[in-house]
C-alpha cells in the first residue's frame, strides 16, 4: 500500500473511492500486528490518529470497528475488532462488488447529532466589522435607531425566538446578564426575526426580562441582516462605535442533542468583561446552536470600501499594537494619512505573506471559515486580507469620519494588573547605535524566603524601540552562580519561565493554573537588543502575579533540544532533530520554536503507538518574530509517546541573514551559532505539586549511570542540586526497601540526599551488576 492508493480514494469518483478504502481495509484484516499501524496510517487522511466517517466512507464497515459507538475509530479499537475477525467478510463481499464496476451507494455524512460551539474565524464572522446605524421598533411601537445606544459602554443584540427551543432556554441567561451588566453601561436588545411567532408570547418574554432589556419583533429581518445573524441564539456585541467585538454564542450550556448543568465557556460574559476592561475577548468568534435563519448579510461591495468604515478597524485589530507612537514597529499606522502613506508596503507585506507576523500552517481537515488549533492566531482572515487588497487598489478612498471607531488606546500600566512582585534589572544595558548586538544575559535575584505560585506574569521593556525579544528562565544547579553556564544546554532544557516579544508580553493563566517560582531563585533575562540608529539604553522588568491559593495544575515547560547539531557549510535544507519521551500523560498548552539566522522550517510531531501526528508545521520560520502557539484546546500526550522537534536550516550563500556559509554550524548561544530548541508548555493532570514528573524503580536507577547530569536535572524538582529519596518518587513495596538500599549506598555523607558527584556512583553498582 503507498501513497498513491491513498491518494485516489481521496481525489477520484465514488466508485474508485470505494475500492481504495476496501482493498486497504482488506490489507488491515489481514496484516500482521507490526503492519496494523501503517495500513490505519493510509485511511488516516488527516494524520490524528482517529478514523472518521468521512474518512472511511463505508458506513457498515465503520460500525464494525466503532465497538463502542462513540463516532470516532482510535487505533487500538480497530486493532481489537479487526484481530477479533469483524471484517472479514463484509470486506470479500464488498471488494467482489467494486471490483464489478457496481460501487456501493455513497452514504451522506451528516455530521454528529449532539453538537454544542465551535470557534470561527473571527474575521470571517463579522468581528471588527462596523454595523450600520440600523432602525428598528419595539414591542411598544416605539421606533429606534443603535445609534442611541453611542453613550453605552457595550451593546448586545442578542436572536431569539418564542418558537424555537434552544431560544426558549436561553432567555433566563440573558436576562441575568442583562441585569448583571445594566450597572455597568452595557445596553441588551433581544431580536426576533421569525415572522410567525405570536405577539402574545412575545409580550410574555418581554415581562419576563424586566427593564434591563429590549424586545424587537423584525419580522423584515432588519436588524437581523444587519449583524449578520445565522440563527435564533446567535448574539453580537458592539463597541460604542458599533464594532463588532464578539459574535458567537452565548455559552456551552445548550446545544443541539444535549444539555448540561452549568456551562463550561461563558463566551458572552467573557466577551463583555474583557470589553470593559478595554481588552479583546480571549474567543472572539463562535457559531451558536438554535434554528438557522437563511439571511443576506448587509455587506458593502469592495468599490464601498472606507477607511473610516472598514479599514480602520482593520488595522486596529490586526496592526497598531506594534504600528503606534511607543511601539515597536518602524512607522505608525494610526491615521488615514499614515495608513495611505504606508499602502504600498501594506500591499506588498500582505502579498508576500509577511504580515501580520504568524507561521503555523493549516491543517489539511480545516473546515472553511472555522477556526484552527490555535487560541492566538495572528493572521488575517481571507476576506479581510482581501477587503484591504482592494481598498488600496480602489484609490484609498476615506469615507466619512463619523463612522471611524473609537480611538485604541494603550495603557502605560501594567497588563497584568498591579503586580505582587517586580523584578528588574540592577542597572541599565548600554545599547549601541549601529550594527548588531550578542545577546545579553543579565541575573536577577528574588531573594525570595519563599516557593511562590505564580498566575501572571508580564515581562515590560524598558525601551521597546530596541528590544527584539526576552526570554526569561530560572538558573538552578551548576549554572545558578555562573557568569557563563558550566553546562550550555541547562537553561534552555528548563524552559523558558517568561517572554516577551512584540505583541505578547503576557502569561496569563486561568484558575487553578500556575508556575513555580522557587524560593531563592534567581532570573535569567536572556535579551536580544536591536540597534536602531541611536545609542541608547534599556532597563526591562518582569512583574508578577501570585495565586490567591496552591492551584490544582502546576504549569511546567520542557525544551527539547539537541545540542550536538552540526549543519554542514553550503547545506541550504539540512535537517536536525530532538525528541523527548514523556515520562507521564500531560496535557501540552503550547509550542515556542526557537532556532537563530539559519532557521528555515520547524515541525512538532507525537510519535505513539498509533502512528505519527504533526502537530504545529512552521514551513517558513522567521527568526525575526519568537512567536508562542498557543492551544486553543490542551493535547494530550500520553506516557510513552515522543514529542519530535525537527529544523531545518539553511546555512548556504542564498540566505541573506547567513553569517558564514563557509563554516560547519554548531550549537552555541549567539545569532552566529545555531540552536535547535523546541519549548513545551504543558501540565501533568493529577501530579502533586512540585512532584518530579519521572518515576524512577530500582533497576531504572542502573540506567541513571548512562544519563548522569541529565537524568538528575529532571528529577530535582526544587533546584537545589541535591536529589532526595522523595524526588526520586519509588512505590512502596519491595522495590522501595531496594531503593532505600541503593540510596543509602549511593549517600556516602549519610546527609539523606544526594549530590551529583554522589549520583556518578552509580556507574561502579551498574558495572558490579553486570
Amino acid at each position: 500500500m503507498n501513497i498513491r492508493i491513498r491518494s485516489s480514494w481521496i481525489c477520484t469518483a465514488s466508485g474508485i473511492a470505494a475500492l481504495s478504502a476496501v482493498v486497504m481495509l482488506r490489507s488491515l484484516s489481514a496484516a500482521p500486528p507490526a503492519k496494523l499501524g501503517e495500513r490505519f496510517r493510509q485511511l488516516d487522511v488527516n494524520g490524528d490518529n482517529i478514523l472518521t466517517p468521512q474518512e472511511l466512507k463505508d458506513a457498515r464497515i465503520f460500525q464494525l470497528l466503532d465497538t463502542n459507538s462513540d463516532g470516532r475509530v482510535e487505533f487500538a479499537e480497530a486493532r481489537k475488532a479487526v484481530q477479533a475477525g469483524a471484517l472479514q467478510g463484509v470486506v470479500e463481499d464488498d471488494s467482489e462488488t467494486a471490483a464489478a464496476g457496481s460501487p456501493p451507494k455513497p452514504v451522506a455524512d451528516p455530521g454528529p447529532i449532539r453538537r454544542g460551539p465551535a470557534r470561527l474565524i473571527p474575521g470571517d464572522h463579522g468581528v471588527g466589522r462596523f454595523v450600520p446605524d440600523t432602525e428598528y421598533r419595539t414591542l411598544d411601537g416605539m421606533v429606534h435607531r443603535l445609534s442611541e445606544f453611542a453613550d453605552r459602554q457595550a451593546l448586545v443584540v442578542a436572536m431569539t425566538s418564542t418558537s424555537c427551543p434552544l431560544s426558549l432556554k436561553y432567555l433566563p441567561t440573558l436576562k441575568s446578564l442583562a441585569d448583571e451588566f445594566a450597572d455597568q453601561g452595557v445596553a441588551f436588545v433581544l431580536v426576533n426575526p421569525v415572522d410567525v411567532d405570536k405577539a402574545a408570547d412575545m409580550q410574555e418574554a418581554q415581562r419576563q426580562l424586566g427593564d434591563n432589556a429590549f424586545y424587537v419583533f423584525d419580522p423584515q429581518q432588519e436588524l437581523a441582516r444587519a449583524v449578520n445573524a445565522q440563527t435564533t441564539t446567535d448574539v453580537v456585541v458592539m463597541d460604542a462605535s458599533r464594532t463588532v467585538v464578539y459574535h458567537g454564542a452565548v455559552d456551552d450550556q445548550y446545544g443541539f442533542g444535549y444539555s448540561i448543568d452549568e456551562p463550561r465557556e461563558r463566551y458572552l460574559r467573557d466577551a463583555l468583561t474583557a470589553l470593559l476592561s478595554g481588552k479583546a475577548p480571549l474567543v472572539e468568534a463562535t457559531d451558536a446552536p438554535g434554528c438557522a435563519l437563511d439571511l443576506e448579510p448587509v455587506e458593502p461591495n469592495s468599490a464601498g470600501v472606507t477607511y473610516h468604515r472598514e479599514i480602520s478597524r482593520l488595522i486596529q485589530r490586526h496592526c497598531i499594537e506594534c504600528h503606534r507612537d511607543g511601539g515597536v514597529a518602524p512607522f505608525s499606522l494610526e491615521t488615514y494619512d499614515d495608513v495611505v502613506g504606508h499602502a504600498p508596503m501594506i500591499r506588498e507585506v500582505l502579498q508576500r505573506g509577511l504580515m501580520p507576523p504568524w507561521f503555523a500552517a493549516d491543517t489539511e481537515d480545516r473546515k472553511p471559515g472555522v477556526s484552527g488549533k490555535w487560541l492566538n492566531d495572528r493572521s488575517l482572515a481571507e476576506s479581510e486580507k482581501q477587503t484591504l487588497l482592494s481598498w488600496v487598489a480602489a484609490g484609498r478612498p476615506e469615507g466619512d469620519p463619523k463612522d471611524a471607531p473609537a480611538a485604541r488606546t494603550f495603557s502605560d500600566g501594567w497588563l497584568i494588573g498591579k503586580p505582587d512582585a517586580v523584578f528588574g534589572f540592577p542597572k541599565a544595558q548600554r545599547i549601541k547605535a549601529t550594527g548588531t548586538m550578542p545577546y545579553q544575559n543579565i541575573r536577577v535575584e528574588t531573594d525570595l524566603d519563599e516557593d511562590k505560585w505564580v498566575q501572571a506574569i508580564e515581562v515590560r521593556p524598558g525601551n521597546r524601540a530596541v528590544v527584539h525579544h526576552v526570554i526569561v528562565s530560572i538558573r538552578s544547579g551548576r549554572n545558578r552562580d555562573s557568569d557563563e553556564p558550566v553546562d550550555p544546554t541547562e537553561d534552555e532544557r528548563q524552559g523558558f519561565w517568561g517572554i516577551y516579544v512584540p505583541g505578547n508580553s503576557t502569561l496569563i493563566y486561568p484558575d487553578g493554573y500556575a508556575k513555580k517560582l522557587p524560593k531563592g531563585a534567581t532570573l535569567n533575562f536572556q535579551m536580544h537588543y536591536t540597534p536602531n540608529g541611536t545609542a541608547t539604553e534599556d532597563l526591562t522588568e518582569m512583574g508578577i502575579v501570585f495565586a490567591k491559593s496552591p492551584p490544582q495544575h502546576e504549569i511546567r515547560v520542557a525544551g527539547i533540544l539537541n545540542g550536538r547539531i552540526n549543519i554542514p557549510a553550503g547545506a541550504d535544507n539540512h535537517p536536525e532533530t530532538a525528541s523527548l519521551r514523556v515520562p507521564a500523560d500531560v496535557q501540552v498548552l503550547a509550542f515556542l520554536p526557537h532556532m537563530h539566522l539559519r532557521g528555515k522550517a520547524a515541525r512538532y510531531d507525537v510519535v505513539s503507538a498509533g502512528g505519527t501526528q504533526t502537530v504545529l508545521d512552521i514551513p517558513r520560520y522567521d527568526f525575526n518574530w519568537q512567536l508562542l502557539y498557543r492551544l486553543a484546546e490542551p493535547m494530550n500526550v500520553s506516557r510513552g509517546d515522543t514529542i519530535r522537534f525537527t529544523g531545518w536550516f539553511d546555512n548556504s550563500a542564498a540566505n541573506p541573514a547567513n553569517p558564514d556559509p563557509t563554516i560547519n554550524v554548531k550549537w552555541g548561544p549567539q545569532t552566529f551559532d545555531e540552536m535547535l530548541l523546541g519549548y513545551v508548555e504543558y501540565v501533568v493532570p493529577e501530579l502533586h505539586l512540585g512532584k518530579s514528573v519521572v518515576e524512577l524503580r530500582p533497576e531504572q536507577l542502573r540506567e541513571a549511570a548512562r544519563q548522569g547530569d541529565q537524568l538528575f536535572r529532571r528529577l530535582d524538582a526544587d533546584g537545589d542540586n541535591k536529589l532526595t529519596l522523595q524526588e526520586v518518587n519509588n512505590p512502596a513495596g519491595e522495590g522501595r526497601r531496594s531503593l532505600d538500599r541503593l540510596f543509602k549506598r549511593l549517600d556516602v555523607d549519610a546527609s539523606g540526599d544526594l549530590t551529583r558527584e554522589e549520583l556518578r556512583e552509580l556507574r561502579k553498582i551498574a558495572a558490579e551488576r553486570r
